[in-house]
């Protein structure tokens, strides 16, 4: 296994995830139904499945794109969901 590629990855995912969204809706959902384990099986759950998507689309568009042209493409959409939602359209 190459640990030096599974820690990048591990520790960019896990820093770009704490604290965001996702893990105030968590908290919320656990607090408000107060089963914390059935929530974090939820969460776990949901994550596996983005993650199968995320890393096969991944994984079809680096056979055709070059890997700066999916980062651009990532920081534009970026960009421009933010700016629509600076401008209150989402």
């Amino acid at each position: 296994m190459e640990w030096k590629l599974f820690f990048a990855t591990f520790s960019a995912i896990f820093f770009a995830e704490l604290a965001d969204k996702t893990q105030i809706i968590g908290i919320a959902m656990s607090a408000k139904s107060g089963k914390p384990v059935l929530i974090w099986a939820a969460s776990v759950a949901a994550y596996m499945l983005v993650t199968v998507f995320s890393v096969a689309v991944g994984s079809l568009l680096g056979k055709y794109l070059k890997p700066d042209m999916i980062r651009y493409s990532g920081a534009v959409i970026f960009i421009v969901i933010g700016g629509l939602m600076l401008a209150k359209k989402i």
